[in-house]
């Protein structure tokens, strides 16, 4: 029904605007026509029906705001289960790369730790015992210089200027074997192995071996290994080795027992 004829004094009874004989006035009219009862009733049933849909649409809000939060909670909660995840996957392997830490550090400490067992070594030098030669004494500087400057330049490492001298000493004053033996020592701790067998074989050649060619006999052995010469090299030192006047036996023996000179 249209309400407008009666809506002012409908609201204002409503809403408690009217005096009290204003009130008393409307409530008998109320009763008296029937217009304005359907009026009444009509705008009470308006009124309900606004007061119902605000409050349905306040709760939808409310129910609409309370899944947002949900939502933003689970969101959160995945976030954190997550990072939480992350982090104990990490946590893990940072415990995985330290125990592999440890086990390699472990490892290591053992191999360098350990006794050495490993294969003997390969290299003349590693038995190579050398023979320094003569002293020299106040008295060979006074009869012999030149001997005395050949053997002090060996002595200091000084192989190519000890050779130089060495050329210019008489057999005479030394003896052509002990020059032989020198310049082989020379030239096989120079390097030259090839050209030490040369002057080392000579040594004590035609006689009966004496102590210098016990020990050019050793020396020649050093430099057919310094040669790569291996056969002949095993072939002196083994008689080197059986040798019980030779000094440099227990040396001979130590590289025959290696077996490094052995056909492979």
């Amino acid at each position: 029904m249209d309400l407008r004829p009666y809506f002012d004094e409908l609201e204002r009874f409503a809403d408690g605007q009217m005096s009290l004989a204003e009130q008393e006035a409307f409530e008998l009219r109320l009763e008296q026509e029937d217009a304005l009862a359907d009026a009444h009733a009509a705008y009470e049933q308006l009124t309900a029906d606004l007061r119902w849909a605000a409050g349905h649409d306040t709760l939808r809000l409310r129910l609409q705001a309370l899944d947002e939060r949900m939502n933003e909670r689970g969101t959160a909660l995945d976030r954190a289960q997550h990072l939480a995840s992350r982090r104990q996957r990490r946590q893990v392997v940072l415990v995985a790369l330290a125990g592999v830490l440890l086990l390699a550090t472990g490892v290591a400490a053992w191999y360098f730790s350990r006794p050495e067992r490993a294969r003997p070594a390969s290299s003349w030098q590693a038995y190579y015992r050398p023979d320094p030669g003569p002293a020299v004494t106040a008295a060979l500087l006074t009869t012999n210089p030149l001997f005395a400057e050949a053997l002090d330049q060996y002595q200091s490492g000084h192989y190519p200027a000890a050779l130089h001298s060495l050329g210019r000493v008489s057999p005479a004053t030394v003896g052509a074997d002990t020059l032989l033996y020198l310049r082989g020592l020379m030239l096989l701790r120079q390097g030259q192995g090839n050209a030490a067998q040369l002057y080392l074989r000579r040594v004590g050649a035609g006689s009966s071996p004496g102590e210098l060619a016990r020990r050019a006999r050793y020396h020649l052995g050093m430099a057919y290994w310094q040669a790569q010469e291996l056969a002949p090299a095993l072939t002196e030192l083994r008689a080197v080795a059986a040798d019980s006047l030779n000094p440099y036996r227990a040396s001979a023996q130590q590289a025959v027992a290696a077996g490094v000179l052995e056909a492979r």
